[in-house]
């Protein structure tokens, strides 16, 4: 929720620090990495050592470079490759920072109820980052929800600051409030998931409904072309076979024509049989 509220003012403040830091060299990756190993070793290092004021101080320190890698993102024009290293290491440090919290919880405080809550929030932020990831990679929408990377930090550390300062039971109610919204915020991303899928199937049923439409239409008029070149070519092939049956009779016309022209040749030469050879009917024929 403070992405969509504070991001402009936040930017305001953040976007002079990365151009200055841009302009001394100091690539986005790099912040990112420092910011990444600061939360780290801090988590891991104060908070197991019951010193929660003092980590909660330092890793607010580290934290606050996660800003500013975007910042100097921003000045210098962002990459594929740092924004899944933005990612990746911010999984990293919202893993170090819970879990060194829950290993309070359990180890040092021996609360098992903050320290249980503290666990399913660990898994939950993991589970919220990763269903917005493989919503996206799929052409889905995920976005929004109660407690994003922002709210749960500042529920985290609130809670152990307060904790560190005396205040009792700050981790207990920080954490069981954060696992609770976690867990509602898991919900709403994957019931956004899930209507942006249905909303893409629907249209994409009427987009499959259009075509096959268009595509039973297209065989249809293909066929009744079809037919007509087919009816056509009969036509065309009865015509040549009734010139050829014309032509073929008349060819037997002139052949029985011949026949008789022969028949009375052959009639001469047996009547020209009886008479001298050369003369008569028999010259006749042989002219």
């Amino acid at each position: 929720m403070l992405n969509i509220f504070a991001r402009a003012s936040v930017s305001r403040v953040t976007d002079p620090v990365g151009a200055w830091l841009l302009r001394l060299g100091v690539t986005p990756n790099v912040v990112t990495v420092i910011g990444t190993l600061g939360t780290v070793a801090a988590s891991l290092w104060f908070f197991p050592r019951d010193d929660l004021f003092l980590g909660t101080v330092v890793v607010t320190v580290f934290a606050v470079f996660d800003l500013v890698d975007g910042a100097v993102a921003r000045a210098r024009g962002a990459t594929p490759f740092g924004a899944v290293l933005d990612a990746s290491c911010d999984r990293i440090a919202d893993g170090a920072l819970l879990g060194a919290i829950a290993w309070w919880c359990l180890v040092v405080a021996q609360d098992r109820l903050a320290g249980a809550a503290a666990l399913i929030s660990l898994v939950c932020a993991q589970v919220i980052s990763y269903v917005k990831a493989r919503a996206e990679a799929t052409g889905l929408d995920a976005d929004g929800g109660l407690v994003e990377r922002a709210e749960r930090l500042i529920l985290a550390l609130v809670g152990t600051g307060l904790q560190g300062l005396g205040v009792p039971l700050a981790v207990d109610v920080s954490m069981c409030a954060l696992a609770v919204l976690a867990v509602i915020t898991v919900a709403q991303r994957l019931s956004a998931v899930h209507r942006s899928a249905r909303d893409r199937g629907a249209g994409g049923h009427g987009a499959v409904q259009r075509e096959a439409g268009d595509g039973g239409a297209a065989p249809r008029e293909a066929g009744q072309r079809e037919a007509e070149e087919w009816d056509a070519g009969l036509r065309v092939a009865g015509d040549g076979e009734a010139r050829e049956r014309g032509a073929g009779k008349r060819e037997a016309g002139d052949c029985q024509a011949g026949d008789r022209e022969a028949g009375l040749c052959g009639a001469g030469d047996r009547g020209a049989g009886d008479r001298e050879p050369g003369q008569g009917q028999a010259g006749e024929c042989e002219q």
